[in-house]
Order: C-alpha cells, then structure tokens, then sequence
C-alpha cells in the first residue's frame, strides 16, 4: 500500500511533469472546456491553460497537513476540497451573470425613463392598457372556462412550481404549455381534418378488405347532458366505416333530460343502435357489462357517453385487423376537447411499451378489443369503478402477446374535458387511484411478481412507480470504469461508488487505457492495493467498445454496469433500483436517469432518429419539470438507453456479441447495443429513480474536431447503413413527433401515408 508521503510526492510530481510535459496533442485530453481563462481574464491557449490549470488547483489543494492524512481521509479531503471549489466556481458564474444582468437592466431603465417622460407614451397608454390586458387575460379565462375545476390544482401545482424553482419554474411551465396548446392548432389546421380526397380514398379501400367485421361499441350511461349524448352517438354515426353497432346501456338515469335524449335516440329507428335500461344503478363497471352482454360483434370498442370519435375512428381499426388478423387489441392516439369545441393536449402514443402501461394507463381511448378475449377476461370487475378499463386493459395484455397488441399512430379519439372529468383534472375523481393501484397489485400478482409493489410516483399524481424486488441473495455487480488519467473526475466518481451506494456485493473495474499522469498512477495503485478496486491496464488508442468487451470478459459478476468516469452517485440506492429491473425475465439494458451538475437533465432514454441517428431526449429539462404527460418522470421501455450507466445481465451481453469493436470504436456504440438486444426479444427499461449526475465526457473532449470528427461521421453512416428504416420508426416515439428536436415537439411533417394523417 502507498503511504500518505509516496502518494502526496506521486501527486506533486505529477504537477512536475505537467509543467515540465511537451505540448502533444493528447495533451488537452484531461481539461474541461470552462477552465481556459488565465487569472486575468484573457482567454489563453489550451496546453498553457492545461498546465495553469495543475498548477492552480493540484499545488493549492495539497497542503502540508497531508502528511498527516491516511490515504482514506485524503482521499475524502480533496473530494471535499473539490466540490467547494466547483461550488465556488458556480457563485462566481452567478455573480458575473448577476452583473451582466444589472448592467442590462440599468441600461434598459434608462430606456425607460425616456419612454415614460414622452408625450406619446402617456396618451397611448390610456388606450392600449386595457386592451393589453384583456390579451394577457384571454388565454388564462379560456382554460379555466374549459376546466373550472382544474383550479384549485393549477394553485397547488404552482405553489410547488415555485418552491422548487421560484418565478423561473412557472414562467418556464406557463410557456411551455402556451406554445404545445398554439402549436396544436397549427398542426392541426395541416394535419387535423379529413379531405374530401381522404374519405374517397377509405371508401375506395374498404371496397377491398379481405375482412368487415361487426364492432360493437359499449356506451355505459349515466345522467349525461344531453346534448354532449347526443354529440357523442353522432360521431359514431358518421363513421366511414358502416358495420358497427352501438350498444347503449343506461345506469338507471334519474334526469330526465337524459332519459328524454335516450327516448329520441331511440325513436330514430337506427337498428345498429341498441339501448337497453337498468332497473337499478349499478355504477359504471356493471353498466359497462350490461352493454356487452348485449354486443354481437367479433371486436368490442369502448367509448365514454360524451366523448367523440374521429370519423375515420372505425376504418383505420378495421384496416389494421386486415394487416394484423392475429390483432387481440388496438389502441389509438387521443386529444381532448373542450365544451367550447376547443382540441387540445393531443397524446401520440408509443407502441407497445409494458412498462409505461404499469406507470398509466396510455392505452386508454381509443381501445378495441377482440370479444373473445374481453369474455374470457371476465369483462368489467365491479369494485374498480373508475378504473374498470385501466383493470380490463391489464388482465387482457396478460393473455396476448406483444404481437397482438396493435398501436394506431392517429388521434382517433377526443376525450371531452368537462368538470369532475378526468379529461380535466388528472386525480378528479381520488377512489379511480384506489382501483388503480389495486388493479396494478393484482396484475402483478397474477404475473409472478407479487413482492413486487405499486406506489404513486413521485412527480406524477395519479400515475405509478413499480417497485421490484431484489433476488436473495442478490446477484454480484461488476462495475466497469473506463478511464485515461482524468483523477478529479475519476476520484469523484469512483469514490461516490464506493462510498455512498448500499449494494451489497459489488466489485469495480477500472480499465486504465493508457494514463501517464503521476497523481492518476498512483490513485489507481492505492485502490488496487486496499482491494477496492481491480485496475485492467490497456494502452492500445482508444476504443470504447473494446475497453469494455475486455473488462466484462474479466468480471466475476453475473450483471455488469457500465459506467462512464464522469458520473457520480446521488442516491445509494440506484444500483439497487437497476439491478432489481435488470434480473426481471425479459428485461435486457436498463438505464438511469442521468443529471448535469446544474439539475438539469442529460439523459432521459434515447429515441432513434433524432439528429439522423438517436438522441436525448428531455435534454436540459429541469428537475421540477415533468414533461409530456409524465414520460420524463415514469418508468417506462426506450429502445435505448446510454452506456454512460448501464445494467444489464452478463449472459444478455454474451448473447448478442457485446459492443461493436470493429465498427463503432466511440460513438453510437451504445444505441447500437441496445438496439441488438431489442431484436433479441429482450425490452430495455429507463428508470427515473436511480439518479446519478453526468459531467459528460469531460474528460476525453469534444468528437467534432479534426480527426475526431472524421471517426464520428463514419460512425453516423455505418449506423445509418447498418439500421436503415429502424432509425426512422422507433416503437418507444410516435411518427407524428420530431425528430428534429428532443422534447416530444410536434413534427411538421408526420411520418405517416399521406391520406387521413391526424
């Protein structure tokens, strides 16, 4: 073992060397972008900065009083020392940025009081404030005329908002929710109606179906205004698609007016439309049974009583039981509408995604099902009342295969927001969260899982966080580090591993490609020599996949991680959280949610196709963000995940080759894995709750320089070649959303066949 003196002499050496080092080109690998500026401000060349840089930092943070230190509590003391400094650093940003700030706003109050002091103001004034206001009062009266209710929530989410993240957290909420609503009705004036030319083409195309099955849609009814009843039968009425029947059961409705809308309805003499009344209320799950005791059709669609189907709703349902004949369900993108008529809020879906299911219910509307299987099922389950679909959606998805269940990328569905409807208000109605969580316990048991616990997820009322257990014992982990000298980012990271994580059978791997830093050296020696940590030295260039195919040949452990030297542990727990998705069967690569050092987000999953090849997403999101519809909070299946933190099993990894040495030596490396692993039968997780911070690649620089960037564009094009379409038509995304941007933003142009895009 190193004694404190030979390891305080190997780190002043190592500022020696620096000093005394030729200014080579790997020179620059170790130095962070934001640390160029010499102490006068200039901005200096990068080898001079680099040893400025030791000399600065290294010298200062070791005192004479290391000799009296034992390795353990130097070790802590310079990762104290460390992140005083980084805090020190970020004051001192805050304060220049607090400066710059003041020297705009003093400007602009000049301005100002030149404004003020005009005659042309102070006329103008008497007529333009009020119609200021009421623009600044429209848009906040129409959403609360849409949803009154949602008032008392607003107030509760914005008092949160700002305790998290003071005036900035809600202006940043406000305007993100003002450009989804007005980019909606853009892309809606586009791609939101049908053409004449649209319904000519489905009726051409329904001439030739191989097959017109009967679907009945189930309409469970109670005390409904009759005018939205009305609304909603119509809307099926107007489907292109004429083999339906709508099967009406009213829940023994005490307002007249709706028993008076059900009569006329009924006087109608449409014979596809059956109304059958209870005798006596019997909420909403017998209601729902009542009308499917009276379907006759091979397919069962289930439609609230004042929700509205699109008119293509039924046709696109029919052509994809004429592709996917094996089809047990279907499911729909979905908007809402206001009482006004307003759309709004649109939700395009992923496809299949089990994960995201035991976090939501996203299936939701428009769902249809075959009827065998909802009989089978057993149907509606009183004592789930509020949540009897989310229930049925569940014990259905158990008896089908990923196959069968069929997603259609249209918003063929408009979910009417009125008051006291979960449309409006996500938790309006708390006893649906009650069945929710029982219908989840049960589901689960019922999978083999019954150890396994749902509890609402932290960010997202109303929606759930699975918690899975680990086996007994757990499995060993190996961690694998691959570093190139780099020690502050190394030892923060390494040392936030062994320190703060409560896994209880961990080995780590540090795979040294080639350091010459004294100070590294010597670090690597002392971890090796207390049995903290194996070191694999490898002094061939730099390939990240081959790096790490040599260490999990070596590791012992039956699940491996690979982790990146710049990330660092928050919570102990993370591991766990990984390890206990990474052994469930089915499972392949599991990922973390990764932050920068400033609680914005780096890592929220990866999509494939953004920026020609994946990227990701919810990239810079804030942590009191939770973003669209809760997927940058919810436990859910990506494609992809970065290799930054991966768990995944050992024997996964050997099943599909391990990472790609020959072709993809730094970059894309990990989508490439993933992907493999997909095609395997595997699902990979994205977890939010293992949380670790991300100083991305601080240590080996930019790919998008000289050489660098070379290697990095024959990367993209062997991705591009190797994956083609894959890269365009990710199951995790939707083709009506971007991939030009991170943040599920709409795509002008959705990825779909021209004719009835929605």
């Amino acid at each position: 073992m190193s004694s404190p003196e030979e390891y305080r002499s190997a780190y002043l050496e190592g500022i020696g060397r620096a000093v005394d080092a030729p200014a080579d080109a790997d020179n620059d690998f170790l130095l962070p972008p934001h640390r160029l500026r010499g102490p006068d401000g200039a901005v200096m060349p990068l080898k001079t900065a680099r040893r400025a840089e030791l000399l600065e930092v290294l010298r200062r943070q070791v005192p004479d009083a290391v000799e009296s230190m034992d390795v353990e509590a130097f070790d802590a003391w310079l990762h104290e020392t460390r992140m005083q400094a980084g805090r020190v650093e970020r004051l001192e940003q805050m304060l220049e940025e607090a400066a710059r700030e003041r020297a705009v706003a003093a400007e602009q109050a000049t301005h100002l009081q030149a404004i003020l002091a005009s005659p042309s103001f102070r006329v103008g004034r008497v007529v333009i404030a009020p119609l200021r206001a009421l623009r600044l009062a429209v848009p906040v009266a129409k959403r609360f005329v849409r949803n009154p209710r949602s008032l008392p929530r607003q107030l509760r989410r914005a008092r949160q908002l700002w305790r998290e993240g003071g005036l900035s957290a809600l202006r940043r909420k406000v305007a993100s929710r003002a450009r989804m609503d007005s980019a909606y009705q853009l892309w809606l004036q586009d791609h939101g109606e049908l053409r004449s030319s649209d319904r000519q083409t489905f009726r051409e195309r329904l001439a030739h179906l191989r097959s017109r099955p009967l679907i009945s849609i189930l309409m469970p009814v109670y005390n409904t205004d009759p005018q939205l009843l009305r609304e909603s039968v119509d809307s099926v009425r107007r489907q292109l698609y004429d083999n339906w029947e709508l099967c009406i059961a009213d829940d023994a409705s005490t307002r007249k007016e709706t028993v008076a809308a059900l009569t006329a309805i009924a006087e109608e003499a449409d014979q596809r439309i059956r109304i059958v009344r209870r005798e006596e209320n019997g909420h909403i799950a017998r209601a729902s049974n009542t009308a499917l005791e009276t379907a006759r059709g091979d397919w069962i669609g289930l439609l609230d009583h004042d929700d509205l189907l699109a008119e293509d709703a039924l046709v696109q349902v029919v052509e994809e039981i004429n592709r996917s004949p094996d089809a047990g369900l279907i499911y729909s993108d979905e908007d809402k509408i206001s009482e006004l008529g307003e759309r709004y809020d649109p939700y395009f879906k992923p496809d299949w995604n089990p994960d995201l299911l035991r976090s939501q219910n996203y299936l939701n509307h428009f769902s249809v099902y075959r009827a065998d299987v909802v009989r089978e099922a057993g149907g509606f389950r009183t004592g789930f009342e509020g949540s009897q679909d989310y229930d049925l959606a569940l014990r259905v998805v158990e008896r089908l295969s990923p196959q069968q269940i069929r997603h259609i990328p249209r918003i063929l569905y408009h979910w009417r927001a009125v008051p006291e409807s979960t449309a409006s208000i996500g938790t309006a109605k708390p006893y649906t969260v009650q069945a929710a969580e029982r219908a989840l316990r049960e589901h689960l048991d019922r999978a083999g899982m019954r150890d396994a616990v749902p509890m609402e997820a932290p960010q997202c009322p109303g929606m759930w966080r699975i918690r899975y257990p680990l086996p007994d014992p757990p499995p060993r982990v190996s961690i694998i580090i691959p570093t190139r000298n780099g020690l502050s980012l190394l030892l923060t990271g390494v040392e936030s591993i062994l320190r703060r994580t409560d896994y209880p059978d961990l080995e780590v791997i540090i795979v040294d490609n080639g350091s010459d830093d004294p100070a590294t050296l010597g670090y690597l020696e002392t971890l090796e020599a207390q049995g903290r940590a194996r070191i694999i030295r490898d002094d061939a260039p730099f390939n990240f996949s081959a790096l790490n195919n040599r260490a999990v040949r070596e590791a012992s452990g039956s699940v491996v991680a690979l982790v990146n030297n710049d990330i660092e542990v928050i919570h102990g727990d993370w591991l766990r959280e990984m390890v206990s998705h990474a052994v469930r069967p089915g499972v392949g690569v599991v990922g973390a949610r990764l932050w920068y050092p400033d609680d914005t987000l780096q890592h929220g999953g990866c999509v494939l196709g953004i920026g020609g090849v994946a990227g990701h997403v919810f990239l810079g999101l804030p942590r009191s963000d939770s973003r669209y519809f809760g997927r940058s909070s919810l436990l859910q299946n990506y494609s992809a995940v970065t290799a930054a933190c991966m768990v995944l099993r050992r024997s996964v990894f050997d099943e599909v080759g391990g990472l790609d040495e020959q072709n993809l030596a730094v970059a894309f490396n990990d989508i490439d894995f993933c992907i493999r692993v997909r095609e395997a039968g595997y699902w990979n997780v994205w977890t939010p709750y293992a949380e670790l911070y991300h100083h991305e690649s601080a240590s080996r620089g930019s790919d998008l320089h000289g050489e660098k960037r070379e290697r990095f564009m024959r990367e993209v094009r062997y991705m591009q070649r190797r994956w083609g379409d894959v890269l365009k038509t990710d199951p995790a995304y939707n083709p009506n959303l971007s991939l030009e941007t991170n943040g599920f933003d709409l795509a002008e142009r959705p990825r779909l066949p021209v004719e009835g895009v929605r």
